[in-house]
């Protein structure tokens, strides 16, 4: 068994150059041996487990989807609402809510403290994600890239 104290954990801190995302997050299934650029199934673990705290006014990340990855939340503080194709939606400590592959949204902490949620994702080997807003796709193998293309048809360059 591995054993970790999440209140003895330090945080990783992120922000954008402009500021407008912003969050901090303690990786405890890395902290319990994931190594995430791994392909052995042992060593990524079949989930990712993280704490993410989000700042008053942020949001941690761009309106996105996953390719193949389901995401679960639970609201352990704070409050804040999440994007969805549906629009907004307001969440506060207790909720709990979850993520398809394909499904894209955002949170954002719109209270007066800190946001911070349980956050569990499977993060299969080959997932991709697309940002609606910008239309952009991001690309994890075989380094994480960003990319925006026009569409093609699937014999382009081909013959």
């Amino acid at each position: 068994m591995r054993k970790v104290n999440t209140k003895n954990m330090g945080e990783e801190t992120w922000a954008s150059p402009k500021g407008k995302f912003a969050g901090s997050g303690k990786e405890v299934s890395e902290a319990l041996g994931r190594k995430p650029s791994s392909t052995d199934l042992k060593e990524r673990h079949p989930f990712d487990v993280e704490i993410c705290r989000v700042p008053p006014g942020k949001t941690p990340y761009p309106y996105h989807a996953h390719s193949a990855q389901w995401e679960f939340y639970h609201v352990i503080s704070g409050t804040g609402s999440v994007r969805d194709k549906d629009g907004s939606t307001p969440i506060e400590p207790g909720d709990a809510f979850i993520f398809p592959p394909g499904e894209a949204h955002q949170l954002f902490n719109d209270g007066k403290e800190d946001l911070v949620l349980y956050v569990v994702a499977d993060n299969p080997i080959g997932d991709s994600f697309y940002y609606p807003d910008s239309k952009k796709w991001g690309v994890p193998l075989p380094y994480r890239q960003w990319v925006r293309s026009d569409e093609l048809d699937y014999y382009d360059g081909e013959e």
